[in-house]
């Protein structure tokens, strides 16, 4: 249990069940506190920006720090922490020019704070999933792997106010990736001194405009408005809490009792009904997010392209997106969604895409045998999946469609806790295994650097090539949009034709809201931070 050190057993108690009287609105000095209450599909396992990866953190995580720059009302991003920057010519030395902004310890945020971050994620001892994702900073991978001291990396503090990044190649989307939480700073003051409990209520320091005052994990979150924290003057809501709900008819049934505000998951294939029980509640938007199933290219027998080419052949994601998923979901038979900046060429593209479900089953089992299975040697293998959304109901229908290959190929579905599933991921250790990527920024890299060789955790099936690895080094030297798009392009179809992932869908997002609230703009990341909400009727608390 993650809870207040200060708060006893009786007070916790007390404290939970003011939450519940005021439903999660809280009570504090003895006047009610305006709450937003949110619900987040899984179970937080970590606050700390650079041991998260996970899109549900980030819901907290993003409303207690703010970056360099920090996510608008509509996620595009503004300036955060710093106010203005500028660029040298050649794109790779950014300057960045800080506000005059607190810690809510009352320590000012400084250059510092964030060069002791950047070098902190990518500290081996810190063992950062996301450490990768900031290698286009100068030095960061060999830091990183320890061939040179952290020192090196390129960042560095001109002064309090002024940091320079130097990056390995231009990069013009900086902006978009410095709002995502792995390049946040941290409080060297807090982590210093309490190491990995720094994070826990009484020891967390923080810069934005909530600060967490109660975690018990399972359960909630409660964070409280930190008066100095940036934001925190445009915040209507002097509290938000945070409900770790995996039940989507627990969700129903909770804003039916007029308890919870926001969620943000529902069940798709019941849109319409929804729809009628919850009017003006669902809200979904074309979204930069791509699932996609994961074969161990590690492990016999996904070591086979022919296996890996046979089981996604067999999957029928025309079906399930018409019958089980939610409205609006579309086939995926290419890695990078639609909409994606950056990306002006045609599409790459699984080439059996408009291939008759017949043909596609009948071209699978040829594989399949080719690759030396059959009623002697049978194929049998386990795909785990998410406990959360449509997971466990397209689960069956994947399990069917391997089937109908031949009578001795043998699925075996396991649903997984999200958070046990993302771990096991991390560690390959899997056969087949359900994933969703969405967008930290808005370009084709974040999704195409997954399959590079170099991007350890994430990378989950271990795959690698040399020749994939090379066409996106190519990508980071070419300065031409349009030419270093072709690149992409070359380098997304070359990986779609060795297997190591299969595309299956691409999203809408899912939210349900509260029609009553203000401020909430619909947008392709997903992102839709507290500080800008409100009620009518509710003017900015104090």
């Amino acid at each position: 249990m993650k809870l207040n050190a200060l708060i006893g057993s009786g007070m916790a108690a007390v404290f939970a069940l003011t939450l519940a009287a005021c439903g999660g609105g809280g009570n504090s000095g003895g006047e009610d506190v305006p709450t937003l209450r949110r619900g987040i599909s899984a179970k937080v396992d970590t606050l700390d920006p650079h041991k998260s990866s996970a899109q549900w953190e980030n819901i907290v995580i993003g409303d207690m720090f703010i970056g360099l720059t920090t996510d608008g009302p509509d996620a595009r991003p503004e300036p955060g922490m710093a106010t203005h920057w500028e660029t040298s010519e050649d794109g790779l030395v950014w300057t960045f020019h800080l506000g005059d902004y607190n810690w809510s310890d009352g320590t000012p945020v400084t250059a510092n704070d964030f060069v002791f971050a950047l070098r902190r994620i990518q500290a081996p001892e810190v063992a950062s999933q996301y450490a990768s994702l900031l290698y286009l900073i100068k030095n960061a991978a060999k830091v990183n792997a320890t061939e040179l001291p952290p020192e090196e990396l390129g960042v560095r503090a001109i002064d309090d106010k002024t940091l320079e990044i130097t990056l390995e190649y231009p990069a013009p989307y900086l902006p978009g990736l410095l709002s995502h939480y792995t390049t946040f700073p941290v409080p060297s003051q807090a982590i210093e001194t309490y190491g990995d409990a720094w994070i826990q209520p009484d020891n967390i320091v923080v810069n934005g405009p909530y600060k967490l005052v109660y975690w018990r994990t399972g359960d909630q979150l409660v964070a409280d408005k930190n008066p100095t924290g940036f934001g925190a003057d445009e915040a209507c809501f002097g509290r938000v809490v945070y409900f770790e709900l995996e039940d989507l008819t627990a969700v129903e049934n909770k804003i039916q009792a007029g308890e919870l505000d926001i969620n943000n998951a529902f069940d798709g294939a019941r849109a319409e009904e929804i729809e009628a029980k919850l009017p003006g509640w669902p809200r979904t938007t074309p979204s930069l997010n791509t699932t996609y199933w994961s074969f161990n290219t590690q492990q016999a027998p996904f070591d086979d392209m022919r296996v890996r080419k046979a089981l996604a052949m067999a999957l029928d994601r025309e079906f399930m997106v018409k019958n089980v998923l939610t409205p609006g979901f579309e086939p995926a038979y290419s890695f990078v969604p639609p909409g994606m900046d950056n990306y002006a060429v045609t599409r790459p593209e699984l080439e059996w895409k408009d291939l008759p479900r017949a043909e596609r089953l009948a071209e699978a089992k040829r594989l399949l045998e080719e690759a030396g299975f059959g009623p002697d040697n049978p194929l049998s293998f386990e795909f785990i999946h998410r406990s959360t959304d449509d997971n466990p109901k397209v689960a069956p229908v994947a399990q069917a469609n391997w089937a109908d290959i031949a009578p001795w190929v043998d699925p075996i579905i396991v649903k997984q806790d999200t958070k046990v599933l993302y771990a096991r991921l991390r560690q390959s250790d899997f056969e087949v295994s359900d994933a969703a990527w969405v967008a930290d920024f808005d370009d084709p890299i974040n999704f195409l650097y997954l399959l590079d060789s170099n991007t350890g955790q994430q990378n989950y099936g271990d795959y690698s090539n040399p020749e994939y690895d090379a066409l996106l080094q190519q990508s980071n030297r070419e300065l031409d949009l349009d030419k270093r798009a072709e690149i992409f392009a070359e380098a997304e179809q070359l990986m779609l034709e060795d297997y190591p992932i299969t595309p299956m869908w691409f999203q809408v997002t899912k939210n349900l809201v509260d029609p009553s609230l203000t401020g909430w703009i619909d947008n392709a990341k997903d992102q839709n931070r507290s500080r800008f909400l409100c009620r009518d009727g509710l003017g900015t608390s104090e």
